[in-house]
């Protein structure tokens, strides 16, 4: 073995790795953007409960049960509803990840020395965070009991316990596999689509056939259209086999409509298509376009919600979720699966879907259109 050859081959390497700008600032500065948002976004601490609230007993005992709830800073009374149908809604429409319902007979079952139950509906969709969520409100109930209404009852030592009556909606049982999983069937879309396009472009100029296809009668949406059709029928084909592993191997419940399943992922194709178009426009060879690929696909993987929720994000880092389209994708497919919802809740992301999708798509044309002026 020769020392000096391979100290020379590796030297190669490196000149060769950090000659290019573009692979310099892959390797330097992408790798401190991705521990900057990681950093703040990797955690499962819960720091904001959105609650609707009923109370039908409008007492001093149900005033200091809200209160007990919002005093650690944790739980927001956001919907003070009036019914139970508007607590439900709230919870449907995920303005709310729970509701407090507290019964008429709240107060005097407690001053006769009974238990008296309050109710609790979880949204159970994300199966992590809804057992934190009930473990919180177990605690705050329990503090209750010890101490707050020995306050409140300040010279009798017999009153009665406040209970939790616990109903879980979406997931009853919590699984985590019927959270992950429509989850899962998102982010392999999206992989897929993405890392094909992301190399569709750069084939043809490594290959020397991009000036060709620039001199046929072909224009450029053309062009364009012939490239990524056969990645979206890829995409809709992939997606329908792993939508049809979960149910019938993993039996993920598909409590709605599979049709707008189908509408949400020709939709959010338009997104990971037209960002894909655009880096296989900018790269110079494969590599580049691959080491870019997974650069972005960390951070919206990342900041889409399917592990870490986005309300424990920094404020900031928050509104940069507005701009991630599987973040809207997962709500749409969750809601599909797990909810039964259908478009009068959910046309709001598909709406936002589109927008992002249509300006990223026309901006990856654009700019293709540009490059070969």
């Amino acid at each position: 073995m020769n020392r000096l050859r391979i100290r020379e081959f590796v030297r190669k390497e490196f000149i060769q790795l950090f000659r290019d700008p573009k692979s310099r600032r892959v390797l330097i500065v992408m790798p401190i953007i991705q521990i900057l948002i990681f950093g703040y976004v990797v955690n499962y601490d819960i720091r904001d409960i959105r609650v609707a609230m009923l109370d039908q007993s409008r007492t001093a005992e149900s005033r200091e049960l809200a209160r007990a709830l919002t005093g650690n800073g944790i739980f927001r009374i956001t919907h003070p509803v009036d019914n139970e149908r508007q607590m439900e809604e709230a919870l449907v429409q995920g303005k709310v990840d729970m509701g407090v319902k507290v019964p008429p007979d709240f107060a005097r079952r407690i001053r006769e020395r009974r238990t008296a139950d309050i109710q609790i509906l979880a949204d159970g969709s994300m199966s992590n965070m809804a057992s934190i969520r009930i473990a919180y409100t177990s605690s705050v109930l329990d503090r209750l009991n010890r101490q707050l209404l020995g306050e409140l009852y300040a010279q009798r030592l017999d009153y009665g316990r406040i209970d939790l009556r616990l109903r879980t909606w979406y997931n009853p049982n919590l699984d985590s596999q019927n959270f992950f999983v429509p989850g899962i069937v998102a982010f392999i879309v999206m992989l897929i689509s993405f890392l094909l396009t992301s190399i569709a472009i750069i084939k043809e100029k490594e290959a020397g056939t991009m000036e060709q296809l620039i001199v046929t009668p072909l224009s450029v949406v053309e062009l364009i259209a012939a490239k990524t059709i056969p990645f979206i029928i890829i995409s809709i084909v992939q997606m329908i086999a792993v939508t049809i592993l979960s149910v019938y191997w993993f039996d993920i419940p598909m409590a709605g409509s599979a049709a707008y399943l189908l509408l949400a992922t020709l939709v959010f194709l338009l997104s990971t298509l037209g960002l894909g178009l655009f880096i296989s426009t900018v790269s110079s060879t494969q590599q580049q376009a691959m080491m870019t690929t997974f650069f972005f696909i960390l951070p919206i993987f990342m900041l889409s919600g399917f592990v870490f929720p986005i309300a424990n994000m920094p404020f900031v880092v928050q509104l940069l979720t507005y701009l991630n389209p599987l973040r809207y994708f997962l709500v749409i497919i969750r809601g599909v699966f797990l909810k039964g919802v259908g478009m009068e809740i959910l046309w709001p992301q598909f709406a936002a879907l589109a927008v992002l999708g249509i300006v990223v798509f026309s901006g990856a044309i654009g700019f293709f259109r540009k490059r070969l002026d």
